[in-house]
């Protein structure tokens, strides 16, 4: 082998070695980011259909802030009252559910949610729009939240999961 022949070899190698090694890095950026949505996804519907659960049983819409939701509702095994909140820590990014005494959190990264309650009666001749409520005269709660999380650990990329629902209450 002649130093050009090795020179040439040595250039050709690197830059099928540079090819491969941008190849898996792209990939594991790929897989970060759908392992990522996944993730994200599963838990932003899990809380959604324990909020939409809760909500439909529950007996009616004591406080209200963009915030924190409080409901009353019935144990069923019990028959006792309970208080069921739902609050949205923007410092902690956090969605939490009280019922009673006993707290879980729902969502983790949650950089934005935002509650809104509606009256009763749809507005005539409007499809599913519904008056802006109040506590005393809430039908409809209407859920949106953003969940975001950084890929590989920077801040640059992210992923991110947006939720929104309006669940209306079965009880009178």
């Amino acid at each position: 082998m002649t130093l050009v022949e090795l020179m040439v070899a040595t250039g050709v190698g690197s830059i099928v070695l540079a090819a491969v090694l941008a190849l898996f890095l792209f990939s594991a950026r790929s897989f970060a980011a759908l392992a990522n949505y996944v993730d994200l996804d599963n838990k932003s519907r899990n809380a959604l259909d324990t909020m939409s659960s809760d909500i439909r049983q529950a007996d009616f819409l004591s406080s209200y802030d963009t915030n924190k939701l409080v409901f009353q509702t019935t144990d069923p095994t019990t028959t006792n009252t309970l208080n069921l909140t739902y609050f949205y820590d923007a410092g902690a990014t956090t969605l939490t559910r009280t019922l009673g005494v006993r707290s879980t959190v729902l969502l983790t990264n949650c950089t934005s949610l935002n509650f809104g309650i509606f009256a009763r009666n749809p507005i005539g001749g409007q499809w599913d729009t519904y008056s802006n409520g109040v506590p005393s005269n809430c039908k409809l709660v209407q859920l949106t939240w953003v969940c975001q999380r950084g890929i590989l650990g920077g801040r640059i990329a992210n992923t991110e999961s947006v939720q929104s629902a309006k669940v209306v209450m079965r009880k009178p």
